[in-house]
Formats: C-alpha cells, sequence, structure tokens
C-alpha cells in the first residue's frame, strides 16, 4: 500500500529543569498508509502528544525524517510547515481549540481557509450536516453541550479535505455514548473521504476496533521516564 506517512530515526528531546537533555521519543520507523486507520497507545506521558505535534509540525524533532505524502516536513521553515499542516493534515485536539466568538459554521470555514481541496461554504454546511449539526451551524461555542464542541471540532479538522487525519485523545472529555458516536463518526468520516487516521488513545477497546494498533512503549526506544505527553 501506498504511504502517506513515513517516520524513519526520528529523536526528539527536552531540556530539564535541573539541566542536561531528556530523549523522549526515540522512534526507528512508524508508516502509515493511504486512508488506514491507526490507533497509537501508551502510558500517561509516554510521549504520544508529542509525536502528534511532531507529525504536524507544530513542533521540530532533533533528529530524523517524517514525510507525508512526498513532503519532508523537517525541511520546511517554520512558515513552510504552517503551509503544509493548513493545507495536508487535519488535528483533531482534545481541547477542541473552537474560536469562541465565531459560530459552529464559520469555525469549519476557517478549517478550509488554507486547505487543499474544496473552498466552497456549502462543504462546511455538508460536514456539519454529516457530524449531525446542521441545526447548531449558527450556534457559537458556549451555545453548545461538550459533545457537540467535538463534532465541530472533528468537521472543521477535514473541512480542507487533508491528506491524514491526527486525533489526540478525541473522545477524552465526553460520556460514553458521546464517546462510542465521535469515534464511529471520525471513522465513517475518514473512511468517506478516504483520509488516513492515526489517534491517540488510552482505551484498548477503542484501539481494537482500528486497521492497526501501534504501542509507542514497544516503538519507542527512548528511556522511559518522567516527561511531558
Amino acid at each position: 500500500m501506498t504511504e502517506i506517512l513515513a517516520i524513519t530515526n526520528l529523536v526528539k528531546t527536552f531540556s530539564q529543569p535541573g539541566g542536561g537533555a531528556l530523549t523522549v521519543l526515540n522512534i526507528p520507523s512508524l508508516k502509515v498508509a493511504v486512508g488506514e486507520q491507526v490507533a497509537l497507545i501508551g502510558k500517561s506521558g509516554g510521549g504520544k502528544t508529542t509525536l502528534l505535534h511532531l507529525i504536524a509540525g507544530l513542533l521540530v524533532p532533533d533528529e530524523g525524517s517524517i514525510r507525508i505524502a512526498k513532503t519532508e516536513i523537517t525541511r520546511l521553515s517554520e512558515q513552510g510547515r504552517d503551509r503544509f499542516r493548513a493545507g495536508s493534515i487535519g488535528y483533531v485536539f482534545q481541547t477542541f481549540n473552537l474560536m469562541p466568538a465565531f459560530t459552529a459554521l464559520e469555525n469549519v470555514k476557517l478549517g478550509m481557509t488554507f486547505g487543499s481541496g474544496r473552498r466552497d461554504s456549502s462543504r462546511a454546511g455538508d460536514l456539519l450536516e454529516r457530524v449531525g449539526l446542521a441545526d447548531r451551524a449558527h450556534y457559537r461555542p458556549a451555545q453548545l453541550s461538550v459533545g457537540q464542541q467535538q463534532r465541530v471540532a472533528i468537521a472543521r479538522a477535514l473541512a480542507g479535505s487533508p491528506k491524514i487525519l491526527l486525533a489526540d485523545e478525541p473522545t477524552a472529555n465526553v460520556d460514553p455514548v458521546s464517546a462510542e458516536n465521535v469515534l464511529e463518526l471520525i471513522r465513517n468520516t475518514c473512511r468517506e473521504e478516504q483520509v488516513a487516521m492515526l489517534m491517540v488513545t488510552h482505551d484498548m477497546e477503542i484501539a481494537s476496533r482500528f486497521d492497526r494498533v501501534e504501542e509507542l512503549d514497544t516503538i519507542n526506544l527512548a528511556l522511559t521516564g518522567s516527561h511531558p505527553d
């Protein structure tokens, strides 16, 4: 299968308060195919969010290669990474990161501003309908439930027609019923859009539904210890 994400010899370290450096990630290889859905599991503080931030270009590795499609993002400038992320990567954050002064529809439209796919406003409306929020399009985040805000965040992440969707514990802040709905929504939408997905989760029951499960403790050669996730 064609790879959409290829990580090779990735190393990331952080400075410690008392001096010295702590190696958080040391990953020889991680690959995700076009349209593949991969669950990334591991203990809290194990570096899962750090890995997503590296893939998204929000952080820069100390060593190694991160290639998305044919682009080596480690060679891009900060502005170049920002542009590439906007056009090729969807990101569902734990905290949603919606713009509070914007409506649900406007938040989704923001997701397609720099995307490589359709930019017509009908796509934003279509995505909101797909996530079951057509009747909440003109509501602001404060007027929506936590589960509804998460659905807006999912629609926004997919609005720019990304090549890969990164999801950081997308079910962590919703009740079990909403979590089930959110999970199926993300998976089905990615399948329909042929978008690859890498999702961080602590829940093995959730992970078991994915095409493949990667355990960070297995693929990460870094020494274990207490460090930021």
